[in-house]
Order: C-alpha cells, then sequence, then structure tokens
C-alpha cells in the first residue's frame, strides 16, 4: 500500500546451521537484490534494509559490511557492491549476540528463564567452526570501535520498554551518534520483545506511523520528473 516493492528473504538457521551461515545468505540476498532488482520494478540505489529481533542483527549486520572493508570474502563482496542502504530499520534486535551476560550484569534481577532464552540465543548461534571469530555477530562492537570507511545509512531503532534486550538497541543509538550517524531511537511503553507485530495495539501502531515517516524523510518518493531509472544509484 506504501508503494515499496518487498523481497522478504529466507537464511539458514543455527543450531543446526549456526555462524555464520545466516550472515552469508544475507549477504548473498544483497547481492541477489542489487543486480535483480530492476527487473522487479524496484531501484536498487533506494535499498532500504530492516528486520526485527534476529533480522535486526542481520540487518545492521548487512549495513555493516557495506560500509566497513572486511577480509571476510563474502563480505568483501558486498562491501565491493558499492551501495550501501538509503536507510535501515532495526527494530528490538541483540546486536550483540557474544556476550549475554552482560543483561544479567546490567540488571542482577533478570529472571531465570528470560536470561536462559537470552544465553540461549548465543550458544546456539555461536557454537559452530566459526566461534572463534564472531566479530560480524557483534555489529554493536564494530560500530563502537570506530568510524566506516565509507558514512552508514540513518538507522530507525525502535524497542519496547518492557523488552529485556532494550539495552542494545540504547547503546547502538548512542554508538551511532557518536559517529554522526542519524539515528532514530524510539522507546514504546510497555512494549515487550517484537511488541510492534501485534498491529492492533496502540504502541504498535505508533511505532508503523513513526516507520514510515522516518523513510518518509530519508527515503522519499521520487518525483514525476526524476530522470532516473531502475538500478541507476542515487546519491
Amino acid at each position: 500500500r506504501r508503494g515499496y516493492a518487498v523481497f522478504n528473504i529466507n537464511y539458514r538457521l543455527a543450531p543446526r546451521d549456526p555462524f555464520p551461515a545466516a550472515v552469508q545468505d544475507v549477504a548473498a540476498a544483497y547481492r541477489w537484490v542489487v543486480d535483480n532488482a530492476a527487473a522487479w520494478g524496484a531501484d536498487a540505489g533506494r535499498l532500504v534494509l530492516a528486520g526485527e529481533s534476529a533480522g535486526a542483527n542481520l540487518a545492521a549486520t548487512l549495513a555493516v559490511m557495506t560500509c566497513y572493508p572486511r577480509p571476510e570474502p563474502w563480505a568483501r563482496e558486498v562491501f565491493d557492491v558499492a551501495r550501501p542502504a538509503r536507510a535501515v530499520i532495526a527494530a528490538c534486535g541483540m546486536m550483540q549476540v557474544s556476550d549475554p551476560a552482560r543483561f544479567r550484569r546490567r540488571k542482577p534481577n533478570l529472571g531465570t528463564m528470560l536470561f536462559d532464552r537470552i544465553s540461549e540465543v548465543s550458544s546456539a548461534y555461536l557454537d559452530g567452526p566459526a566461534s572463534g571469530d564472531c566479530d560480524l555477530a557483534d555489529p554493536l562492537c564494530i560500530v563502537e570501535r570506530g568510524a566506516p570507511e565509507r558514512a552508514l545509512p540513518p538507522f530507525f531503532l525502535p524497542v519496547g520498554t518492557r523488552d529485556p534486550i532494550l539495552d542494545d538497541t540504547r547503546r547502538f543509538g548512542a554508538a551511532l551518534e557518536r559517529l554522526g550517524v542519524p539515528a532514530d531511537v524510539r522507546y514504546y511503553r510497555g512494549g515487550v520483545h517484537a511488541f510492534h507485530a501485534a498491529v492492533f495495539t496502540e504502541a504498535a501502531r505508533q511505532c508503523w506511523h513513526d516507520t514510515f515517516a522516518f523513510l518518509d524523510r530519508w527515503v522519499p518518493a521520487p518525483s514525476r520528473d526524476e530522470t532516473a531509472t531502475p538500478g541507476d544509484f542515487v546519491s
């Protein structure tokens, strides 16, 4: 209804296929979309990366790969495409998978069941042959370490105030702001993890309203007299 062409992807899942399988699949999907967007009436120069929860981590990681040169061959292929997204929507993501204990250090009274679920994400995702080099599982840490070679796109970072992993959104927004990257961090009162999926609630409706307002600002609809053709890069 908003006029977007949407490419919705699958990726391999842990624990059967641990890191970096999901990141490799997202990298392959990104390259495919850039190469094939025009055939579906889309403009790869106006690309938006979006995901929630695990997808938020992967969308942020993909944005990092487009802007930071990396040693992994499949990550370098993404960087070499030289077409960063126009905007990123990363909702309620765990942006540092490697250290789940930080949530309990911050909140010692974090419930046992919640902490078990958070810890299982880390152990399942990183329990593989690449577990010794999990940098791209932690896009937050990459951004906190320093500036990219290419400017990162603007980020919309929504999260509910009752989300147990809220702090990653806060840290990620702060890290982006230190780099001068536009970061619209929104906190929705009473929202649990992935609250925006419950579209009948006031918080979810407000989140979607804010999402499209963010996109209208950073990826406005092309004017009728715009001369760029699908597939042309629009700076």
